[in-house]
């Protein structure tokens, strides 16, 4: 696991200063604290952070292909390398290390840009052909690895992991997107199709560029994409099978590593899955770590002990309190734009825990999104199954004006929440589930902005993209949509941001079994009865775990790495609260308007209303444009 960057000329032919490609992966370091490296030629410049893994002590990067024609960078892991290098080495390929890196060069080699379909990882890597004098950049398929370029004003295309790394770019300019405040308000992040800062973009998942100095940057193009248009056929016995082989080769394939390896356990079905395989194929006890709340009813642990208990793990555990909160700033350092998911605070907290004892973490992460275990995505299918009832010219006028009227109340279980039910199905599926994926409704924000910052968004809706992507998406069903939706814009942009920032700050390498592009085509795959039962999301993967897990671990109700931020903005951080609607930065930015604000945190302390969320957002927003150096 490493940190990559580089810099690359086109038209004019440009020396690259070596010492600008150091100042960006030095920004890196936390990525890779075991290795550096720069290599720089006519019109492109490479650099490299290692963080060891796999053949500890070969594989340097920048590398070379063994004949000197092509030399890359690479983030990540390739789990399949020894099958590649085998097939490689019968067609005459020869290999000076015993890592994954030069695998990458030599099929590149052999194969050309087609070798990424051949790869099977996380990985976003910079391959320079210094033949056809061309630079590769890609991402792999489900955007677990990162990679930011950025378009400078001498002509130059820049790169690296993270953002900081474009930072340290003294071209780069900090002039904030009004889009991307939009998008981040309704969102709670900076979606992967837009950033923080104008002019700089993220490479999408399963996307790729083929950059030429004697021409204009090429857009991205797409390699990979997941299809729900497909339907498998078969008993249940027959799919939970093929399902548990998944599993079983997504797990066995993460746990070849050269350093200590061990797994998050939050006592949630995602993890204890991925640990019970662990446990299956290991003859050493599983190193695993959880973390819990000081809110009893938002804590875990208990549930993560049993299933540590049921398989003898080396279990470690550690209690997030309001204390924690004084890392706010550490974490706005980690994302460099604002992220707003919560969670964080706690994932890494776990990621420290984990790091005290491993190099290389296994997560649950990916099994919602794949498999439908998000409870707003059983709502959505039956909200579509009632929409295919009633006809749109009666939905609409009907739900829409009852939804208008109806009290909002936060404070209930969510199938009592009519009013956002109502207001859905008012609606098609798409702008339905785009609803209920956004912290503020687009009224809600609106209610936020000043005037002037409304003429600049000009009709800008940040939910337009989400809409267009469900609408566009290779499907069958609403719920085929809404998937596609979260593994595609929600999972890059929220879930997979999120634990590499946490992980990578502390020099841990985290892996996502449940995340194997190979269990991912099959879960699209498969009949809604497999996906959802009753109000049961994920049925089909709980089926299959019933051999290793509990019934009260599979089937209770899903928690999700909830942080107690009501609690605490009641309680200890209500000056925090306050503190946010007054702060000077978001007023100089001209973008909310600031009596509004206040009123906010006020109705949240006295507890008429839960505005915890929203509190989150524009704390680290204000807090990320105080560590840019911007007002807005």
């Amino acid at each position: 696991m490493c940190g990559i960057a580089g810099i690359f000329h086109s038209g004019t032919i440009k020396p690259v200063d070596p010492r600008r490609v150091e100042r960006m992966c030095d920004a890196l370091v936390h990525r890779g604290p075991d290795g550096a490296g720069v290599w720089t030629a006519p019109g492109i410049g490479l650099g490299h952070r290692r963080l060891s893994i796999i053949d500890l002590a070969g594989s340097p990067q920048p590398m070379h292909a063994a004949d000197g024609r092509a030399v890359i960078v690479f983030n990540g892991e390739i789990y399949n390398f020894r099958e590649l290098r085998a097939e490689l080495t019968e067609t005459g390929a020869r290999f000076h290390t015993d890592g994954d890196t030069e695998v990458i060069l030599a099929a590149y080699q052999r194969w050309g840009v087609d070798c990424l379909d051949r790869l099977h990882g996380m990985f976003a890597f910079a391959l320079y052909d210094l033949e056809r004098r061309e630079l590769l950049l890609a991402r792999d398929r489900l955007g677990v690895k990162p990679l930011f370029t950025a378009m400078l004003s001498d002509g130059s295309l820049a790169f690296a992991s993270e953002l900081k790394g474009l930072l340290a770019h003294p071209l780069l300019r900090r002039e904030v997107d009004p889009l991307a405040v939009e998008d981040y308000l309704a969102w709670g992040y900076v979606p992967d199709h837009r950033s923080f800062l104008k002019g700089v973009e993220k490479l999408p998942a399963g996307h790729f560029r083929v950059l030429r100095h004697d021409s204009p940057p090429a857009p991205a193009r797409q390699w990979w994409d997941v299809s729900f248009v497909d339907r498998r056929k078969g008993s249940t016995a027959d799919l939970s099978a093929e399902l548990l082989h998944l599993l079983r080769q997504a797990v066995a394939s993460r746990m070849v590593a050269d350093v200590p390896l061990g797994a998050f356990l939050s006592g949630g079905v995602d993890s204890s899955s991925v640990v019970a395989l662990m446990a299956e194929a290991s003859a050493a006890p599983v190193r695993t770590c959880s973390i819990g709340f000081d809110v009893a009813a938002l804590d875990e642990t208990a549930y993560a002990r049993q299933v540590a208990d049921r398989f003898g793990t080396d279990h470690h555990s550690h209690t997030v309190g309001s204390d924690d909160f004084a890392l706010v700033d550490r974490l706005v350092g980690m994302f460099d734009e604002p992220f707003a998911d919560a969670s964080a605070l706690p994932t890494w907290r776990v990621c420290q825990l984990a790091r005290e004892h491993v190099t290389v973490a296994l997560s649950g992460d990916g099994a919602d999104e794949a498999l439908a275990g998000y409870r707003r995505q059983v709502f959505h299918h039956r909200e579509e199954q009632a929409r295919a009832i009633l006809p749109a010219r009666l939905r609409a006028p009907l739900f829409g004006t009852i939804g208008q009227a109806w009290p909002k109340a936060d404070w209930a279980p969510r199938p009592l929440r009519a009013k956002a039910t109502l207001l859905s199905l008012a609606r098609d599926g798409a702008a339905g589930y785009a609803r209920a994926l956004a912290i503020l409704a687009p009224e809600q924000r609106g209610a936020l902005y000043t005037d002037a910052f409304v003429r600049e968004l000009a009709g800008y809706r940040a939910e337009h993209s989400l809409m267009q992507m469900m609408r566009a998406a290779p499907a069958r069903s609403g719920l085929d949509r809404a998937q596609y939706a979260d593994l595609k814009f929600w999972l890059p942009g929220d879930i997979l941001t999120k634990v590499d920032r946490t992980s990578m700050d502390v020099s841990l390498e985290t892996r996502e079994p449940l995340l194997d592009h190979r269990l991912i085509e099959f879960a699209a795959s498969l009949p809604h009865r497999q996906r959802i039962r009753g109000a049961q999301g994920k049925w089909l993967m709980k089926h299959t775990m019933e051999r290793y897990l509990p019934r009260d671990v599979l089937y209770r109700p899903k928690q999700g790495f909830v942080t107690p931020l009501a609690q605490w903005f009641r309680g200890p951080l209500a000056a925090t609260a306050r503190g946010v609607a007054a702060g000077p930065r978001l007023a100089q930015a001209g973008w909310l308007d600031r009596d509004r604000l206040a009123r906010i945190a006020e109705s949240h302390i006295e507890g008429r209303q839960d505005n915890s969320r929203l509190l989150w957002q524009l704390l680290m927003l204000d807090r990320s444009l105080e560590k840019l150096g911007i007002s807005g």
